[in-house]
């Protein structure tokens, strides 16, 4: 996007290139981040209204501009610890069904911290969904499927990607992402 990105948004992208298409943990991001159709921006979360508004407000901007694919918002700070940003993003998900996007829009999450339920927290699966800092990934459904309908097996992506990260290890994995956090500064 020609938008000029936070040092956060940059890392992100790097996160997006180097982590996300590098593993093909998402085989459609290529096509997205070459196609310039991936929007980065940064949003503050310590405060929970303003940062569902932006929410929001990138819902709008994407009914607006077609161009836009997807969106990742950048949640920092404010949602740190996981267990609030799970919090977060339930309440975030009912507003997009109060606003009427549910079936337009979904959220994809992401923390440094992600666990899933009923994993151990060093689990190399954990890795499909952890990110430098909480994000929540805003998709356009209509694309989505459009992608799955044409990718051989979509049902296997998840095994697959859990796969990968147990060959790459956790060690490896968190050193990549403690990279990407590097570049940037921390923000009060």
């Amino acid at each position: 996007m020609p938008d000029t990105l936070t040092p956060a948004c940059a890392a992100t992208r790097d996160w997006v290139e180097g982590f996300v298409v590098a593993h093909n943990v998402c085989p459609f991001a290529r096509r997205e981040l070459v196609g310039e159709t991936i929007r980065f921006v940064e949003v503050a979360a310590s405060a929970w209204e303003p940062a569902l508004e932006a929410l929001i407000e990138e819902c709008r901007r994407l009914d607006a501009t077609p161009a836009i694919e997807t969106t990742l918002l950048v949640l920092r700070p404010g949602l740190e610890d996981f267990d609030d940003y799970l919090d977060f993003l339930a309440v975030a998900e009912a507003l997009l069904v109060e606003q009427g996007y549910e079936g337009t829009y979904q959220l994809a999450s992401f923390h440094p911290d992600y666990c899933f339920d009923g994993a151990e927290q060093d689990d190399p699966a954990n890795f499909t969904n952890r990110s430098p800092w909480p994000m929540l990934h805003l998709l356009r459904e209509a694309g989505l499927e459009q992608a799955l309908a044409h990718y051989p097996e979509p049902e296997a992506i998840p095994e697959r990607n859990i796969e990968r990260m147990g060959q790459l290890g956790s060690e490896r994995l968190s050193a990549e992402l403690a990279a990407l956090r590097g570049q940037v500064p921390d923000r009060d």
